[in-house]
């Protein structure tokens, strides 16, 4: 076991959130308080002060994914980002088709739209993806119509850690002429993200994942090459270059850039020591549970992503029994019953299995003492859990449970 203390709760959520770096809340601090103008206050030093902080945001911010500033969007969210990329395209190219492309492991934020935009006469390919959760492009490439006017594949899963192939996805859209969105809040400071490389025209990236605050977002959109035209969503004022007006969060656009610069300055060194820790934490823990399933590309993932499914074991009791580590499981709460994750479905795992999963989040201020911490409890938990399950018992006597006829009282 590695020394040093740990506190109590270990935070293993980082895809949920991210906890705001201290150089973050320093850049951000300032304009809350002496500068506090408004960025579109254009006739005094308040504003032009914003309005300087905001560019430098940009710059930041275009940067880290190898943009052109003036392609930035401020939004309030990514929820807000995809839905300005999926209906600002669906309004704006609705003359010339009515045909969009996602698969079935996008966010909520992505799937709901197109939901919405079913209902509004668009057809919806929702193309399947592998046992890893990947698209295969090729499925992309059969799935385009003469009225396919968008794709958005996601950059890499938020509880599976999978990354897709964006590149080839992205010249498939691009010889064929279609706009191509991706939400990349996963992504970003986790993986190198660049548009051009991607030939990506819309992507959707957040600050409260890369250690910014919440509340604040961006919609990157293509100037040129092709010049990508949205119908905004949000009406008023004209900020944004016209495609999402309202007042800037200024303070958040502030945290949002200076998150962006230190992901950016940072990327390789803090993906490798998160890989190495998240790899600590999938050997401790197999090294003394059996029956585990890695869910996800074994490769192929972010450095920061572990999800296992443990065999026998409820998710949600799991979680109870642990209650001194944040971590999030592989159903959903919808209203009395509980779902399996629709991303674990969609990769072939078993309702059983599913009900098993966990999902370990690493981040910047993951330590090792955190991930010893987390195995040892783990690792006492599921073996404790084990010993009440009928079913693990019979399995380890060898028993077939597919097998085993159950008599109904």
């Amino acid at each position: 076991m590695s020394q040093g203390k740990t506190h109590s709760p270990v935070y293993m959520d980082n895809h949920a959130t991210t906890a705001v770096d201290p150089l973050v809340i320093d850049a951000m601090l300032p304009y809350f308080t002496t500068m506090f103008g408004n960025a579109a206050s254009r006739n005094h030093q308040f504003g032009w002060t914003a309005e300087d902080a905001v560019e430098n945001s940009r710059n930041q911010i275009a940067k880290l994914i190898g943009a052109d500033p003036k392609e930035i969007i401020f939004t309030s969210g990514a929820t807000e980002s995809n839905n300005l990329a999926l209906r600002g395209v669906a309004d704006m190219y609705a003359s010339k088709g009515n045909h969009i492309i996602v698969s079935t492991v996008e966010h909520k934020a992505i799937l709901d739209t197109a939901k919405y935009l079913e209902t509004k006469g668009f057809e919806i390919t929702y193309v399947p993806v592998d046992e890893f959760g990947m698209v295969k492009p090729e499925l992309i490439r059969a799935a385009i119509t003469d009225k396919t006017i968008l794709i958005s594949i996601m950059a890499a899963n938020n509880e599976i850690g999978t990354i897709n192939p964006m590149a080839e996805i992205g010249a498939i859209a691009k010889e064929k002429g279609i706009l191509f969105h991706t939400d990349a809040v996963q992504a970003i400071g986790r993986i190198p993200v660049d548009v051009n490389q991607w030939k990506v025209d819309l992507l959707s990236l957040t600050a409260h994942k890369i250690y910014g605050p919440k509340g604040v977002a961006a919609l990157y959109v293509r100037r040129k090459n092709p010049r990508v035209r949205l119908s905004p969503q949000i009406f008023g004022g004209g900020h944004e270059r016209g495609m999402r007006s309202g007042t800037l969060n200024v303070p958040g656009i502030v945290g949002f850039g200076k998150a962006a610069e230190i992901a950016g300055s940072n990327l390789e060194l803090e993906s490798a020591r998160i890989r190495r820790l998240r790899d600590r934490l999938h050997a401790g823990i197999a090294a003394q549970v059996d029956e585990l399933k890695l869910n996800g590309h074994s490769e192929k993932r972010l450095p920061n992503n572990l999800n296992i499914s443990f065999a026998y074991v409820e998710g949600e009791a799991l979680m109870m029994a642990i209650p001194d580590i944040a971590v999030s499981s592989g159903s959903a709460c919808t209203s009395a019953s509980l779902e399996p994750s629709y991303v674990l479905k969609a990769i072939g795992v078993s309702e059983d299995l599913a009900h098993s999963s966990i999902r370990f989040g690493l981040g910047r201020f993951t330590t090792e003492a955190d991930v010893d911490f987390t195995i040892q409890k783990v690792v006492t938990a599921v073996k404790k859990l084990r010993e009440m399950s009928p079913l693990y018992e019979m399995a380890q006597e060898g028993i077939d449970l597919k097998t085993v006829k159950w008599t109904a009282h």
